[in-house]
């Protein structure tokens, strides 16, 4: 019988410390100025799959800076280590609404001689204001050729399937 009070007794003192160590243990939850690690796995509505950190070191980024579109941002603001969930952003705070006048055509006689050019091409152009931006050809007839200034996501709202890894707290 002393052997069996001997193990009450310990149960009477290191359950309370073990249970007081765990319950101290604190929750990380992803907040603004963290550096986080995520992996995710983006698809469009007809689940076609976009991009995607599967087999790749997670998309390592601080909240709050703009690195990433707003939807994927606020979507990891709140997760805790190891949580795993699901988002679909809408395009307005994914990568915006789909724009008609960033698309222009262009006459094949602005081009530099010998300039070829083909449908996907991406290159950079000086906006009225002096500005840059990155423009996809999209097509090709005999005498011009279409650009658009759209992000290739633009006007899509995109799903994600989140997972945070790490969080790397400020000091």
């Amino acid at each position: 019988m002393p052997g069996k009070l001997w193990r009450i007794f310990l149960l009477g003192i290191a359950l309370p410390v073990l249970l007081m160590s765990c319950s101290a243990k604190e929750v990380q939850v992803a907040a603004k100025g963290d550096t986080v690690q995520v992996d995710y796995t983006g698809t469009l509505s007809d689940g076609t799959q976009f991009d995607s950190s599967v087999g790749k070191d997670p998309l390592e980024f601080t909240l709050g800076t703009g690195a990433v579109i707003t939807g994927f941002e606020n979507a990891i603001l709140g997760m805790k280590v190891g949580e795993t969930k699901t988002v679909t952003i809408p395009a307005a705070e994914a990568y915006g609404e789909y724009n008609n006048r960033a698309v222009m055509e262009i006459s094949k006689d602005e081009l530099a001689p010998g300039t070829l050019v083909a449908v996907g091409d991406q290159f950079q152009m000086r906006t009225t204001d002096g500005g840059v931006v990155t423009v996809r050809v999209t097509a090709i007839s005999d005498t011009t050729f279409t650009v658009d200034a759209n992000h290739e996501l633009a006007g899509k709202d995109l799903t994600f399937k989140l997972t945070l890894v790490k969080i790397v707290k400020p000091e």
